[in-house]
C-alpha cells in the first residue's frame, strides 16, 4: 500500500529505560511491521507534536506511514486505534474531466466516486493551447493552478459522499497524461510539444500532498502514475495494465478516446503506442449543442428506421438541456441507418440539421439538434480515431481482422452504445464478444496504484516495454486522416 495505519501499545519511559519518544515510536513500528527505523523519515512537524501525542493517549497510538522516495515517512500519530478509518484518493486527471475516488484502503473498494470539469478549459480545450499558453508569463502558475483547485474540488466532493473527512486520506494516485502531470506538479512543460517531444520525466514517483497543493493529509503520499513519454501518460499506461493485454497471447488493440487519444496494439511480446486529437467533439464539446454527461444531458438517441421517429433518455430524468458524447454517436448511427445522411454525413434531402429534442421538450425551450457541421466536426475526429488505428496497425504488419481483442476505455467509451461506435467507424467490426469496455481504466489503474505495490511495479514494468510511434512524422497519417473522414457503408435495415 502507498499507506499503512499501526495501532501501537508502547511502555512508557522510565528512569531504567529513558529512550526518546521518536526512537520508542520507530522501535514500535519496527516491531510491530518489520520497518527499520533508519527507512523512515519523521517531518519535524510530527516530531514537536509527538511528546504530548504519546503521553495525551496514554501510550496507545496508531501511527500512519506513508511510501517515500527512501522507504517511509511518518504521516501521523493518532490517539486511539484508529485503524478501521484508512482511506486514500484514486484521480484520474483528464483534459476535460476531472474524476475522483475514495478508497477503502483496508478493503480496496472504492466507497464514493465523483467528476467534474478541468477548469483549464477556460483557457483553451486542447492540450495544445495549454502548452502554448504556459510559455506566457504566469502561465504556468495559473495552469497548475486551475488544475489543482478542479482536483480538490472534485476529491472534496468525493470525500463528503463518502462521509470522509479529507485530512483522513493519507495516500493519493493519479493518472493523467503527460502533460497533465506537468502542469500538476508544475514542470516546464514546453519541451513537449517541440522535437524531439521530451519530457521534464516520465516517472515522477512519490511526493507529499502538502507540496503538490492537494487538500489531503499534508503528510499524504502522492503517487503520480508513470507514463512512456510527451504523448503516452500514466493514463494509458493503466489502460494497458488494467486491459491485461500485455499478459495476452492474441494482439489486442487498446483505445481511450477523449479530447485526446491513445492508442496501444500488442500482446505479452510486444507493445506499440501511438497517441493523438481525437477532439472534444467525442464529449460532446465540439458538437453546437453538446455537453459533458451530467445532468439534463441527453445520453441515448434512438431513431427509427422507416418513420425517423426520435426517442431519448436524459441524465437526471430532468428536461434536454444539451447532447453528451454517447448521446451524438447514437444521433449519427441512427441518421445513417434510418439513410437520414449518406456516408459522407450529408444530409439526403438537403436540410442543415436533424432535430433529437423538439424545443417544447428542451430546457431552453429551444431545439436541440445535430446540424451539418456537427457530422463534419464528428467525421474529423472519427476519422483521426480511424487513421491512426490504420497507421499503428501498418506499423506492425496487421490487418484490422488480425486483431484478437479491443478495449474500449474511458469515460466516454464507458457510456457508449457499441453498435453505435461500429456503425459509425469508430470502433472496428469485429465480434462483439471480443470488444470489451474497460470503463475509465485510468481511474482504476490509480486504484491499484494505492493498494498494490506488485501494481506500482507492473506500471513501470510496462513502461520499459512500450514501442512509441510518432504519428506527426508519419507520412501515411495524413493521406489515411483524409480518406477516413467518411461512415463505414451500412444497410439501412441493420
Amino acid at each position: 500500500m502507498l499507506s499503512r495505519k499501526i495501532f501501537l501499545k508502547l511502555f512508557a519511559p522510565h528512569l531504567s529505560d529513558n529512550q526518546a519518544d521518536t526512537d520508542r515510536l520507530l522501535a514500535a513500528l519496527h516491531t510491530a511491521r518489520g520497518i527499520v527505523p533508519e527507512d523512515i523519515e519523521v517531518p519535524l512537524l510530527v516530531m514537536r507534536r509527538l511528546p504530548e501525542s504519546l503521553r495525551t493517549a496514554d501510550w496507545r497510538v496508531t501511527a500512519a506511514v506513508g511510501r517515500a522516495a527512501g522507504g517511509w515517512r511518518l504521516q501521523d500519530v493518532e490517539p486511539g486505534d484508529k485503524t478501521k478509518r484508512h482511506f486514500g484518493l484514486a484521480v484520474d486527471a483528464g483534459t476535460t474531466t476531472i474524476a475522483a475516488a475514495v478508497v477503502n484502503l483496508i478493503s480496496g473498494n472504492i466507497v464514493a466516486v465523483t467528476s467534474g470539469e478541468n477548469a483549464q478549459a477556460a483557457v483553451g480545450k486542447d492540450i495544445l493551447t495549454r502548452l502554448q499558453s504556459a510559455e506566457e508569463p504566469g502561465g504556468l502558475e495559473k495552469l497548475r493552478s486551475l488544475l489543482v483547485e478542479s482536483v480538490n474540488r472534485t476529491a472534496a466532493k468525493a470525500a463528503a459522499e463518502a462521509g470522509v473527512n479529507p485530512v483522513e486520506i493519507t495516500a493519493v494516485a493519479v493518472g493523467a497524461n503527460t502533460a497533465m502531470i506537468h502542469f500538476l506538479l508544475g514542470l516546464d512543460p514546453r519541451y513537449l510539444y517541440r522535437e524531439p517531444y521530451i519530457p521534464a520525466v516520465n516517472a515522477p514517483g512519490l511526493f507529499r500532498a502538502t507540496d503538490v497543493g492537494l487538500d489531503v493529509h499534508p503528510e499524504a503520499a502522492v503517487y503520480c502514475m508513470p507514463g512512456v513519454g510527451s504523448y503516452i501518460g500514466g493514463d494509458a499506461v493503466a489502460g494497458i495494465l488494467v486491459s491485461g493485454m500485455h499478459r495476452q497471447n492474441e494482439v489486442a488493440l487498446f483505445v481511450d478516446i477523449g479530447t485526446n487519444m491513445e492508442i496501444v496494439i500488442g500482446n505479452a511480446e510486444w507493445l506499440v503506442a501511438a497517441a493523438g486529437a481525437a477532439g472534444p467533439a467525442l464529449e460532446g464539446g465540439i458538437v453546437k449543442q453538446g455537453m459533458r454527461a451530467v445532468p439534463g444531458a441527453v445520453a441515448r438517441v434512438r431513431i427509427d428506421p422507416l418513420t425517423h421517429r426520435v426517442t431519448y433518455t436524459v441524465i437526471g430524468g430532468e428536461k434536454a438541456r444539451g447532447l453528451c458524447g454517447s448521446a451524438v454517436v447514437d444521433a449519427m448511427a441512427g441518421m445513417l441507418k434510418a439513410g437520414i445522411i449518406d456516408s459522407a454525413g450529408t444530409f439526403r434531402d438537403g436540410r442543415e440539421a436533424f432535430v433529437i429534442v423538439p424545443a417544447g421538450e428542451a430546457a431552453a425551450g429551444t431545439d436541440i439538434a445535430i446540424t451539418q457541421q456537427d457530422i463534419k466536426n464528428f467525421l474529423r475526429s472519427k476519422g483521426a480515431v480511424s487513421a491512426a488505428v490504420e497507421t499503428i496497425l501498418a506499423s506492425v504488419g496487421l490487418l484490422p481482422h488480425e486483431i484478437g481483442w479491443f478495449y474500449a476505455a474511458g469515460a466516454f467509451g464507458e457510456h457508449l452504445d457499441v453498435k453505435a461506435a461500429v456503425a459509425t467507424g469508430l470502433y472496428p467490426d469485429l465480434p462483439r464478444e471480443r470488444i470489451v469496455v474497460l470503463g475509465n481504466s485510468s481511474l482504476e489503474g490509480a486504484r491499484r496504484s494505492l493498494v498494490s505495490e506488485e501494481a506500482r511495479r507492473e506500471l513501470g514494468a510496462i513502461c520499459r516495454r512500450v514501442t512509441y510511434c510518432e504519428l506527426n512524422v508519419n507520412a501515411e497519417f495524413m493521406p489515411r486522416f483524409a480518406g477516413s473522414q467518411f461512415f463505414p457503408i451500412v444497410d439501412p435495415r441493420i
